[in-house]
């Protein structure tokens, strides 16, 4: 079973269309949350993950999406969106929270809020949580990685850092994908990642994506403007 893992897609359509464009044939695509934020396609890319139709994507990268909807976890700014509450974040972070309720649907905010902290699939092979197993809200950067954090599942999934990494132990693998929508690591283009369970081998992937459309889109919004500057230096 070969698994394509996503995560903190942040309302970057144009990211996450060359992501799916990019990927290989997959068994299943997971998401470890953070779907809106920050740039300005929040309900597209909700569309996207839920399995919607109008989201705006191109047929070659809505062919990569399954019938219904991505298995996803809550990240913090989808329940800040969800539940109107962006207490302690920055002034980009409440900008964006903010354009997310405007523009997402009554169905579409309902839907970010009920989404589980924690999700296992693949058997139970594959667990999927935002920061960390214990805490959502967690960094935990790959060098923080340690083997307790596993349980029963012989993968775990984190997102919540846009650091691209993971780590093997003897317990398992404990992943972090990067970002979709604003990576963070130092290398501005998109992230993702494929695990193949028959071959017990992972592969981190990047893919280049039109940074100026999104740093356009992000002035047509009246969004602060460093929300799409910054991505040019993946920072």
């Amino acid at each position: 079973m070969k698994v394509g893992v996503i995560s903190d897609i942040h309302g970057n359509l144009v990211a996450l269309e060359a992501v799916l464009e990019d990927m290989p044939s997959v068994d299943l695509l997971v998401c470890a949350g953070d779907v809106v934020g920050y740039n300005p396609w929040h309900a597209e890319c909700a569309a996207a993950i839920r399995g919607e139709g109008d989201h705006g994507l191109s047929d070659e990268a809505a062919a990569m999406l399954p019938d219904g909807e991505v298995p996803t976890v809550m990240g913090n700014h989808d329940r800040a969106v969800a539940f109107d509450q962006a207490y302690g974040f920055n002034d980009m972070a409440a900008a964006a929270v903010d354009h997310a309720r405007e523009t997402c649907t009554d169905d579409q905010l309902e839907w970010l809020g009920e989404l589980p902290e924690q999700r296992v699939v693949c058997d139970r092979r594959l667990r999927i949580v935002h920061g960390h197993p214990n805490d959502p809200d967690r960094y935990t950067y790959p060098e923080e990685y340690e083997p307790d954090m596993l349980g029963d599942e012989e993968v775990l999934v984190t997102g919540h850092t846009h650091v691209q990494g993971h780590e093997f132990f003897d317990e398992g693998l404990i992943l972090n994908p990067g970002a979709v929508g604003q990576p963070r690591d130092g290398d501005p283009r998109a992230a993702y990642s494929l695990v193949d369970f028959d071959s017990r081998e992972i592969e981190a992937r990047r893919v280049e994506y039109d940074v100026d459309r999104v740093v356009d889109a992000v002035r047509e919004a009246d969004l602060p403007l460093r929300i799409g500057t910054r991505l040019r230096s993946g920072q």
